[in-house]
């Protein structure tokens, strides 16, 4: 398993102006672990104080939109708009103003008839699609209020659902239910098929330097954004550099008892074909007081089957990548650092074939 990355440019290589080519980063997700990837690049988002050694990231985020419960899924029954608590963390996580806006967006009502259990971003999400008539339009307009350092896009504009094929060949529908399911997913399905992408996001696929895939749920994060109309085909088509960023621990409901290598079948799997190439996992040591906390929730360590993961072909990256505390996250920054170093790295190579490419010509 290699544990270092190809170093950032250096002497006696061509010079790039990152403030006006900036490296560009897709990153694929949902929820707490796609918000926490954009949280760690953020900074790297502006140009202030950049030279042609400190890349410029310009990042675009994909993000799920099948979330049935809690403030989401009241809003959505309600309203029947899409569910807008995972595009709000991700929004937050790109905020700029972290002190006081980001706060408001997150802020829950934890009492008031009808308003308990809400936050305020989900309800300014919903009343600026009530005003728009368009969820994806109240997206961009909440990024603009809250200044966020790059672009985020709802996976569909139509209203879509989750179902699971379960091993035990019953058919859960719901995100929430599947979640909690008891048997292994054997698939995860969109209802309805077919749903067509947001504006503006095949194009981002095809001009990316990087895309990534987590950290986040397998089934209910990750995957379901592979099944909208033509992302996978399109993913498969750029020429950027895939990495998916391995979960650190099993989800209890979804991914019990799979190793890094089983996570990465199941992508392929619903994508219809090989899509990643890199796949980036912790070596950081877990303190063993707080996997036993964990296992109590049937939750453990995801296994890096690192042979499994080379025997297919794919480049194994091994970094220290844990975030201090009691939960078992990964670090913001470190994880963006290495994102960062493979989309510079899949840059140089796009460039290296171009050049070789025009030679030949």
């Amino acid at each position: 398993m290699s544990r270092t990355l190809i170093p950032r440019a250096g002497s006696g290589e061509p010079p790039v102006d990152w403030i006006h080519d900036p490296l560009r980063i897709f990153a694929i997700g949902g929820g707490t672990g796609l918000s926490t990837l954009l949280k760690g690049l953020k900074k790297h988002a502006h140009q202030v104080g950049a030279t042609a050694l400190e890349p410029y990231v310009d990042i675009t985020a994909m993000v799920t939109v099948t979330d049935d419960g809690g403030s989401s899924g009241r809003l959505r029954r309600e309203f029947e708009m899409l569910p807008p608590g995972d595009v709000r963390n991700c929004m937050v996580a790109l905020s700029e103003d972290e002190a006081l806006l980001a706060r408001l967006f997150q802020y829950r009502f934890s009492s008031g008839r009808g308003l308990k259990g809400h936050s305020f971003g989900n309800l300014f999400l919903t009343a600026l699609t009530q005003i728009t008539g368009d969820f994806a339009h109240a997206v961009e307009l909440s990024s603009a209020v809250l200044a966020i350092a790059g672009r985020i896009f709802p996976s569909t504009r139509q209203n879509v659902s989750l179902r699971a094929r379960l091993a035990d060949g019953r058919i859960v529908d719901g995100e929430t239910r599947i979640s909690r399911s008891d048997s292994p997913i054997a698939r995860i399905e969109l209802v309805p098929a077919g749903v067509r992408p947001a504006p503006g996001i095949l194009e981002a696929i095809a001009r990316a330097d990087l895309i990534t895939l987590g950290p986040g749920s397998l089934y209910t994060s990750i995957i379901p954004n592979l099944l909208v109309r033509g992302v996978a085909a399109a993913i498969r088509r750029s020429e950027a550099w895939k990495a998916c960023i391995v979960n650190l621990m099993w989800q209890p409901g979804e991914t019990i008892g799979m190793s890094a290598a089983d996570h990465i079948e199941a992508i392929h799997a619903h994508a219809g074909a090989p899509l990643v190439d890199l796949v980036i996992v912790n070596t950081q040591p877990i303190a063993r007081a707080t996997l036993a906390r964990y296992a109590r929730a049937r939750a453990r360590q995801v296994e890096i089957d690192a042979k499994r993961l080379e025997e297919a072909g794919l480049r194994v990256i091994g970094l220290p990548l844990l975030a201090r505390g009691e939960k078992i996250r990964h670090d913001p920054y470190r994880t963006a650092a290495a994102v960062i170093d493979l989309a510079l790295q899949s840059r140089r190579e796009r460039l290296r074939r171009a050049g070789m490419a025009r030679q030949r010509a």
